[in-house]
């Protein structure tokens, strides 16, 4: 089961993103043993190294920890670490993108408002 990697991102930041994506989704729980570089690698179809690097990545962030013998956990306070990056990225990122669009179009904060208000409506429809 290969992962479809973009090429833009270096597979190992693309692995510890979907991670932290299934910590957000609960996937991964607080506390929770997650699969090893092993079994993520094969699973993933990736080197080892890879996976290596990715949990690298996570440890540094104390998204994820390790027990000595037992493998990966994940960390108490993961999902606010993840919501704390993952914010980070989007202000950083994706709202700068965002604005000059909005400008360019000459979509006003009302409009885009209005519209962020009727995404979340539907939303809450779909999942009654």
């Amino acid at each position: 089961m290969s992962a479809p990697f973009k090429k833009n991102t270096s597979i190992y930041l693309q692995i510890a993103e979907s991670i932290c994506d299934k910590i957000l989704l609960k996937e991964y729980l607080e506390e929770e043993k997650i699969p090893s570089i092993r079994d993520m690698a094969v699973k993933l179809e990736v080197n080892p190294n890879t996976v290596q690097r990715s949990y690298e990545w996570l440890q540094q962030n104390e998204i994820i920890f390790t027990k000595r013998g037992l493998g990966y956990f994940v960390s108490e306070k993961a999902t606010t670490k993840v919501m704390e990056i993952k914010r980070n990225q989007f202000v950083e990122h994706v709202l700068p993108n965002v604005f000059k669009n909005m400008e360019l179009l000459q979509i006003d904060m009302n409009q885009f408002e209005e519209r962020f208000t009727n995404y979340l409506k539907n939303k809450a429809n779909e999942n009654k």
